[in-house]
């Protein structure tokens, strides 16, 4: 129970360094892979702890109280120890862990690690994979924690020191229409042909990446996005488009998500538009060494291109 107790503690001090070195709670939410309601909760459980006020808070800004700045490098210095802690806990743990513990967002489970995990086990056949799908924001936390080996995921736009992200390719981006859509039998589209189409988007909270590709892609091309409805799945956003509720801009590879009366039709871009492609890259803690993760990465290498041409 103390354990648990304690790995509480330093995650409340976590929150506060990174708020303390933002000065914003948005920002620091996003740098830990969580909500800024839960970074928030966190640090006044801490407070409440010490019965000290750290931070000046207004709807405007935030500022360390005096109390807050004092205790600031402590607090950092408590942070690198436990980090350092946690590293030499796992590395010591890792040669007897019986399986690689891989995680995936959706659209990698579903076109990268099936291609991958048979190369891994041609070339590497005792080795032993456990994979667990989610999204980047809770990918990012159960690496930091221990309980993931390597993920493949978004790269967030602030990146955590302690992580290593290694960009592998980018998936480009199709329409899922309904089957009788006009523009379903079409080789390609544009986003022109999608100016007046009502549109199903992730919630940018938990997908900013996916959220931002339709946002910026309309931006661009002088339009605004009509969003219809706002879903949180993958395959939920394919359910409702089968159902006519409107289309979808989404990773080539979720194509594979099998759902009845659903088309995906390539979505034609500028070369210019970078972001039209979404980044894919592989992720793990920093300063872990693990023979296991590094056959996979191997084999990886080994055969990136094809697999980054079917993305």
């Amino acid at each position: 129970m103390r354990w648990i107790e304690l790995r509480m503690e330093i995650a409340q001090i976590k929150c506060f360094v990174a708020a303390a070195d933002a000065l914003h709670f948005g920002r620091a939410a996003q740098a830990l892979g969580m909500l800024p309601a839960s970074l928030g909760r966190q640090i006044r459980m801490l407070e409440d702890g010490l019965d000290t006020r750290l931070f000046f808070r207004t709807t405007r800004s935030v500022a360390l109280t005096p109390a807050g700045a004092a205790v600031l490098e402590d607090m950092r210095a408590l942070v690198a120890q436990a980090d350092a802690l946690e590293r030499r806990v796992r590395d010591l743990g890792r040669d007897a862990a019986p399986v690689l513990r891989v995680g995936a967002i959706d659209s990698a489970a579903a076109g990268l690690m099936p291609p991958l995990l048979r190369l891994l086990r041609k070339a590497h056949p005792g080795i032993e994979v456990r994979l667990v799908e989610q999204k980047t924001i809770h990918l990012l936390p159960r690496l930091l924690r221990g309980g993931l080996d390597i993920a493949f995921c978004r790269p967030p736009e602030t990146r955590d020191p302690r992580l290593v992200f290694r960009t592998l390719f980018h998936e480009s981006a199709v329409v899922a229409l309904p089957e009788g859509h006009p523009l379903a039998d079409r080789a390609s589209v544009t986003v022109a042909d999608l100016a007046d189409a009502p549109l199903i988007v992730p919630d940018r909270r938990s997908r900013p990446h996916s959220h931002d590709l339709t946002i910026k892609l309309f931006l661009d091309a002088g339009l605004t996005a009509r969003i219809a409805q706002v879903a949180e799945e993958k395959h939920t956003i394919v359910s409702l488009v089968a159902t006519g509720t409107g289309l979808a801009i989404v990773p080539r590879w979720t194509a594979r998500i099998a759902v009845p009366g659903v088309r995906f039709v390539p979505l034609e871009m500028p070369p210019s538009a970078a972001h039209g492609r979404l980044v894919l890259a592989a992720a793990w803690t920093r300063g872990t060494r693990d023979a296991r993760r590094d056959a996979l990465l191997t084999v990886l290498e080994e055969h990136l291109k094809t697999i980054a041409d079917s993305a």
